[in-house]
């Protein structure tokens, strides 16, 4: 029984989409994010669906990800057709988001409004730092102008980066200032900023807070790291701006529930948190 908790942020983690991954995937998610070895070696989507029923959560948006430019060590990206065929097949449970290379320029932003337009997809995603340009940088403007023209909400990764590929270590270029000049720029764009800014959460929240079009998601980080700045700004103030997600299967749905259970989140602010800010923003209501 779901209790319509939505989460904003997954990834589609299939036994035969693991096996397309780079080799530093398992070992980063054993070592790294200490998941059990069902989630390491892949999840069936109907096991996935399973695991929301079990967590109260009743709808997903699955990423299409794509993680670095093409030919560079540990860089890999997924089909988006995995993820319109799994959006297609289970249309009340999941939902699709494009993930941008900003390479693609012109080719990418007319994939993905045709990804919006005919396939229902409900955003993008991108992450800066696998192109070691930061948010604010020229060559994600078109993509961008697109969501703002299409309407549709961005998620861009904010805060520090780890050392995914040995063979590629990363700059973390995901200051949420870089948010804050995005969002005086292109005030009618929905930024979603994903994984929660650490460990620049309170300059994540300003953000959230100077702009209307800024949120927070908080993927990536289990409820019991989220801090003491994030949970009383979702508890007062910032309680329409904060939305839940888990970056699956980096935290498992089951451990998300037990800690947010062990957290003195208001009712009516959790009810906003898990689902109503996100139906709002994605259009899902």
């Amino acid at each position: 029984m779901t209790k319509g908790w939505i989460d904003v942020s997954a990834n589609l983690f299939t036994p035969e989409v693991v096996d397309s991954r780079p080799a530093w995937t398992k070992a980063f998610h054993a070592n790294k994010n200490q998941l059990p070895r069902e989630l390491i070696e892949g999840t069936s989507v109907e096991r996935h669906i399973e695991m929301m029923d079990e967590a109260g959560i009743e709808r997903t948006l699955l990423i299409a990800a794509k993680i670095g430019r093409r030919g560079l060590p540990g860089s890999w990206e997924l089909d988006p057709k995995l993820v319109v065929d799994v959006v297609q097949k289970y249309p009340d449970r999941f939902s699709g988001m494009y993930g941008i290379n900003p390479y693609d320029s012109i080719k990418g932003t007319r994939e993905l409004e045709r990804l919006v337009t005919e396939y229902g997809f409900v955003g993008a995603h991108l992450y800066p730092h696998w192109f070691e340009m930061a948010p604010d940088h020229a060559r994600y403007y078109p993509f961008y102008g697109k969501c703002a023209e299409l309407g549709v909400p961005i998620q861009i990764q904010v805060g520090y980066c780890r050392v995914y590929a040995p063979e590629q270590r990363l700059v973390s270029v995901g200051r949420p200032g870089s948010i804050d000049v995005l969002a005086c720029h292109l005030p009618e764009l929905k930024i979603l900023g994903i994984h929660v800014g650490w460990p620049w959460t309170e300059e994540m929240i300003s953000v959230a807070d100077k702009h209307e079009n800024v949120y927070i998601g908080t993927d990536r980080h289990v409820p019991s790291n989220w801090g003491p700045s994030l949970l009383h700004y979702i508890n007062t103030w910032g309680q329409n701006k904060v939305i839940f997600g888990t970056d699956f299967p980096v935290v498992p749905y089951d451990r998300a529930m037990r800690e947010l259970d062990e957290l003195e989140i208001r009712p009516e602010a959790l009810q906003k948190l898990m689902r109503d800010n996100a139906a709002r923003l994605y259009g899902l209501e």
